[in-house]
């Protein structure tokens, strides 16, 4: 069904664009009639057509159909226009004189901040993903694309998912938040990506370090902030449609969004498909547990995919009110490489190579609805904002019913069942009693439940309540200085539901008699957790250099599987058993942020220290279940210090050169691995780009010829039973630029994109699949056409 509505979907918007060949479009300027200088912000509006005009006085307005129309022009200080024009073939420019109103005005002053202003005066390490990012770096998946942000990087399941790791800690201490809402799914497994559509995002900020204060216990080390989009125009409708092609896993992709605003309501809508076939990588074996794997023609089997997802939001804004209801659905169906999920079953009737877009056993399938609510309300010097949300997320794992120890021939391929649903709360009154302070206080609340199905087991069903109530204020010490401090307490309850073996289980008594017993693997238990977190740090802006301390500790509440597992995880092939007695872990952090930038150079320091009072993570024992060993979790003391350094210059006209550089220490400093990393520590890393935008060439508009140089260093230090990783060097090539294929519409956005240009064999340490000894991506090109209107 959703396939219908996305073909239909995507009909109207291609549709849309085929229909605007045949209108035409208004351009003109809006000129000072006494001194002939542009006037910007000048409004046009006519019936359904609306512009407002650049800073170079221009205005353009699109997909008009022939006839004769209406407009007035208006600006604050300027006498309105009232104008009628015939819309027709060989229209001209219109050049329009405003004449300077004769009421006199007294001296307004206009108070506000930039918001690279309101950035550099908060002394939270962060950084600002803009649209114009997104677009000319979009990779496979929104983690794979923010990749090249120095400090993020992202644990990778194949081609097409992935989840964040800032400063080397991912799964729950990171948390991501979508229009104000934490997104909650399966963040607990290795292989669970995120079902978020990284189309139609405009705005992102990336927290690096503890922000539990605002975002709560699973904010520990960072946060992926998706901020709603900006509202429409006023009078306007605008959309645009975007087709992507790469060669490496043969993917064809989709994706239409449109948005239009009358006076005070608004919507947008967007569809996106995806579908790809197996990916290549540089070599034509894979060696795991000691098995040889040929790879047909390098296909790494069984890693293709599809994706569906829909959005539609409705919104209303006025002076006082702004608010906007979100729905929207993610639903994948991708297959994993089989030795992925234990060892390729020998006896398997399953023809792997038969196709390189079949998904065949393991699979899983993904649907994760959405629906939210954002609501802002202006009272004089307070803004409340509320967001609500409701989130079902249903995933299926399925594999080949193989039996394991005294589990008979299960009767299906359904092995587990995930069905989640979590409602959300947030409240937030930020009030400015006067110029000095910005005063915030709020509250999160949210509840999961999450049930099981399948014959496999691995976490009990639970239900989780958190509330989290806080507050903080920043200060204003002089235009340049800031002081910002809070405080926050959480609290949170897991119930977790006991589960027995469906099978029974042969069980040899002392007495030498013999007992069959259906297993309990998990019981019923209560657990409550409360903790404080707490932040202060200081901004100072000299000139042109910025600096930024910050020290916060935070904490996060244990996941149910780190509490109440037992079972086999055959994405690890190995036994992961829970600890009911895990503590939350407590962290302190120090952030240090340096960054000094003019027109034409910018350099640019974050470094940090933190201490884990518990981290918990999962550590082998020398206990074994049938022929898997046993991992149980535990909890050490950790220390960790590391940072960025980031620098950017243009040494000629249009040509701009970057680099940039991570890296973070790890040491567990009590435990069984007392001595030892932490798994999953990226290692020292650098990256080099150099951009240069050439004139027009034929009809070529703006090209602009790119180069990423990644170096990593090889990962020496590993916890066991890691094993090292090599160094590596890849080479990334990309060519944007802009067609004008129709005299009536925007430039046509081309991308041309070659990632791994040498075809390079490597291997990045925190990739899920290297554990398996799969390699990254072999060389892909692909191309992006963006076509706006």
């Amino acid at each position: 069904m959703l396939h219908r509505i996305l073909s239909l979907w995507l009909c109207f918007s291609l549709s849309s664009t085929v229909f605007a060949q045949n209108s035409f479009q208004i351009k003109g300027s809006i000129v000072n009639s006494n001194t002939l200088q542009p006037i910007e912000g000048a409004n046009i509006i006519g019936e359904s057509l609306y512009a407002i005009s650049s800073p170079t006085g221009t205005f353009t307005i699109n997909n008009v159909a022939e006839g004769t129309y209406s407009f007035t022009i208006s600006h604050l200080g300027y006498a309105s226009k009232t104008i009628t024009i015939k819309v027709g073939p060989n229209m001209e420019e219109l050049k329009i004189l405003l004449d300077e109103s004769t009421i006199a005005l007294n001296e307004i002053e206009v108070n506000g901040k930039t918001k690279k202003r309101v950035n550099k005066e908060s002394p939270v390490v962060s950084h600002v993903v803009t649209k114009e990012f997104l677009a000319n770096n979009r990779e496979n998946s929104l983690m794979q694309t923010l990749s090249k942000i120095p400090g993020v990087s992202t644990i990778k399941i194949g081609s097409g998912q992935s989840k964040p790791v800032i400063r080397g800690l991912g799964f729950n201490r990171v948390a991501v938040v979508q229009n104000g809402i934490k997104h909650e799914a399966q963040q607990w497994g290795n292989d669970h990506g995120l079902e978020i559509d990284q189309y139609g995002i405009e705005n992102i900020q990336i927290v690096k370090g503890p922000a539990s204060l605002v975002y709560g216990s699973d904010a520990i080390a960072g946060v992926v902030d998706i901020q709603p989009n900006a509202i429409p125009l006023m009078h306007s409708f605008s959309g645009e449609v975007n087709l992507l092609g790469e060669s490496n896993n043969d993917l064809l992709g989709v994706s239409a969004g449109v948005q239009a605003r009358s006076h005070n309501w608004f919507y947008r809508g967007r569809l996106t498909y995806r579908d790809y076939g197996d990916y290549k990588v540089p070599t034509d074996q894979i060696n795991y547990e000691n098995y040889i794997f040929t790879l047909h023609d390098n296909n790494l089997r069984n890693t293709a995919g599809k994706e569906a997802n829909a959005s539609f939001s409705l919104g209303y804004v006025s002076d006082h009110i702004t608010s906007e209801t979100t729905i929207s659905n993610v639903n994948a169906k991708n297959g994993f490489f089989a030795n992925a999920h234990g060892l390729e079953v020998r006896t398997s009737r399953i023809d792997y190579d038969n196709s390189n877009r079949d998904i065949d056993l393991p699979y899983h399938k993904v649907n994760h609805f959405k629906i939210s609510n954002n609501t802002s309300i202006a009272l004089d010097n307070h803004t409340i904002q509320l967001d609500l949300g409701f989130q079902n997320n249903l995933r299926e794992e399925h594999s080949e019913p193989t039996p394991h120890g005294y589990m008979p021939t299960p009767p299906n391929t359904k092995e587990r069942g995930f069905h989640k649903n979590t409602f959300s709360l947030n409240v937030k009154d930020a009030f400015k009693p006067n110029d000095k302070h910005n005063l915030v206080t709020g509250v999160n609340v949210e509840f999961q439940d999450n049930t099981l199905s399948g014959w496999g087991f691995l976490i009990p069903e639970y239900t989780r309540f958190t509330v989290g109530a806080f507050a903080f204020d920043q200060y204003e010490i002089n235009s340049d200085l800031h002081l910002l401090a809070g405080v926050r307490y959480d609290f949170g309850q897991i119930n977790s539901k006991s589960y027995f073996d469906w099978y029974p289980s042969t069980i040899n008594n002392t007495n030498g008699s013999t007992s069959y017993v259906y297993l309990q693997r998990a019981q019923d238990k209560t657990l409550d957790f409360g903790n404080v977190s707490a932040s202060v740090g200081l901004s100072y802006i000299l000139n042109h250099t910025t600096f930024k301390i910050n020290a916060g500790k935070s904490f996060r509440i244990p996941l149910p599987n780190e509490l109440a597992s037992d079972g086999v995880n055959y994405h690890m092939y190995r036994y992961e058993k829970g600890n009911l007695n895990l503590d939350p872990e407590e962290s302190y952090q120090l952030d240090i942020d340096i960054d000094h930038t003019t027109k034409n150079f910018s350099i640019g320091v974050s470094p940090f220290v933190n201490f884990f009072e518990n981290f918990i993570y999962l550590n082998p024992t020398s206990n074994y279940y049938e022929t898997l060993q046993i991992y149980e979790y535990t909890q050490s003391k950790v220390f960790r210090a590391g940072g960025e350094l980031r620098a950017s210059t243009s040494i000629i006209n249009n040509l701009d050169l970057n680099a940039s550089a991570e890296y973070v220490y790890s040491r567990q400093t009590s435990g069984p691995k007392e001595g030892f990393t932490i798994p999953f520590s990226p290692p020292l890393s650098g990256l080099f780009s150099a951009s240069y935008q050439f004139k027009d060439v034929f009809f070529f508009k703006q090209p602009q010829l790119s180069a990423d140089y990644r170096i990593t260093a090889a990962q020496d230090e590993i916890v066991p039973p890691e094993e090292q990783t090599n160094g590596y060097q890849v080479l990334t090539m990309s060519l944007l630029t802009q067609l004008n294929l129709y005299k009536t519409m925007n430039p046509l956005e081309v991308k041309l994109k070659l990632n791994n240009v040498f075809n390079t064999k490597y291997y990045d340490h925190t990739s899920f699949y290297r554990l398996i000894d799969v390699p990254e991506a072999g060389r892909n090109i692909s191309i992006a056409l963006t076509q706006t209107f």
